[in-house]
């Protein structure tokens, strides 16, 4: 386990016991009612507020690049028949949904990654 998904495990569990003062509060004030019922609004309850703590604390960051590779494309920069490469996502750059995608031999995808880092648009 890296130490970032530890620390994410811990922060979740601190998270789980904050929600059970909330359950508490809803079980004591609607002691009266049937039990399943009161204790099925109070999962509700915590639920619309527990689902937008457990979305930052389970945000995905894309911290290494991912790469598309097809075999016999024709390089967007040479034009040769060869294995392509194609970035798809880095933290500050997204493909993924790139219609018309382009794949660079060996050479020009290095030169590119160069040009766009040059640029800043990857890190």
């Amino acid at each position: 386990m890296t130490m970032q998904l530890i620390k994410k495990y811990l922060f979740y569990l601190f998270r789980w016991q904050l929600s059970t003062p909330i359950l508490a509060i809803v079980l004591w004030w609607l002691r009266g009612y049937n039990g399943i019922i009161v204790t099925i609004i109070a999962n509700f309850i915590g639920g619309l507020i527990f689902f937008w703590v457990d979305r930052i604390i389970f945000r995905v960051e894309f911290t290494n690049p991912l790469w598309e590779i097809r075999n016999n494309i024709v390089c967007a920069s040479c034009g040769k028949v060869c294995e392509g490469y194609r970035l798809v996502k880095t933290k500050n750059y997204d493909r993924i949904n790139d219609k018309h995608p382009e794949f660079r031999c060996t050479e020009c995808s290095k030169e590119k990654i160069k040009e766009l880092s040059e640029r800043g648009v990857i890190i």
